[in-house]
């Protein structure tokens, strides 16, 4: 399964970025989704969770090593810039939290780089209107370990429905927009606000909008190959909806 973090994805290496971004958003967002829709341009970077250093996630195996989280940061930052120096990171409260906790040094380069307090630097915030779909989501996600389509299979367990768990994945997702509100609000940013819905519907136009309030131009002849993000099954989570509304 190529998760997009192999090396034969990157761009030509470059010195630094000239222009970064921040994809800020929370867990079960679209955010994969919208992450490569911008990547596919070409123009856009390839903004994805280069801070993830989660036991299962696309670093894990930095999980427990402060100087090889950095080391990846500082390749990132060198193999992920698009060829019109366009730099953007995608990720999470959670993922920053971590940082702070484990490794702060970083934390701060990555603030002082990607976080709006250079001159181009910007935030893309992706949000999902359906709040009940968007817990429900979450909460299945979190109790059967099934992130993302690859990981289905025919022999998996199918969680049960649970409210406790909807009502919990619900909170998390406040919890962590708060987080994001409270950080734009300290450093007075204003972010350009996406939904997925909109995204999904038109993925063309959500990449325009990227591409005029990062100030960049979008050429069709940059266009880059980069693994496909399938939409998972959702007949689970209409199950979950349903028995949802019925209480």
């Amino acid at each position: 399964m190529k998760t997009g973090y192999e090396p034969e994805f990157d761009f030509p290496a470059r010195d630094a970025p000239e222009r970064t971004y921040l994809l800020a958003t929370v867990p079960r967002s679209g955010s994969t989704y919208l992450s490569h829709v911008l990547w596919r341009t070409g123009c856009l970077g390839a903004p994805l969770e280069y801070l993830n250093f989660e036991p299962a996630g696309p670093y894990g195996h930095a999980n427990r090593s402060p100087a090889e989280q950095t080391r990846l940061w500082h390749a990132a930052l060198r193999h992920r810039v698009s060829p019109n120096g366009v730099f953007g990171l995608k990720a999470f409260p959670l993922q920053l939290e971590a940082l702070q906790q484990n490794n702060p040094g970083l934390l701060r380069e990555v603030m002082r780089q990607v976080v709006p307090s250079r001159a181009g630097s910007r935030i893309v915030y992706l949000r999902r209107r359906d709040r009940t779909a968007h817990a429900i989501s979450y909460a299945r996600a979190m109790l059967s370990g099934v992130w993302r389509k690859e990981q289905e299979h025919a022999a998996m367990a199918v969680p049960d429905y649970s409210p406790v768990a909807v009502e919990r994945a619900g909170r998390l997702i406040d919890g962590q927009e708060s987080a994001w509100n409270a950080m734009f609000a300290e450093l007075n940013l204003t972010a350009l606000t996406l939904w997925y819905e909109d995204v999904v519907a038109d993925p063309g136009k959500a990449a325009g909008e990227v591409a005029a309030y990062l100030g960049v131009s979008l050429d069709p002849r940059a266009e880059v190959a980069i693994p496909m993000v399938e939409r998972q099954s959702q007949d689970g989570a209409r199950v979950w909806a349903a028995k949802h509304q019925g209480g």
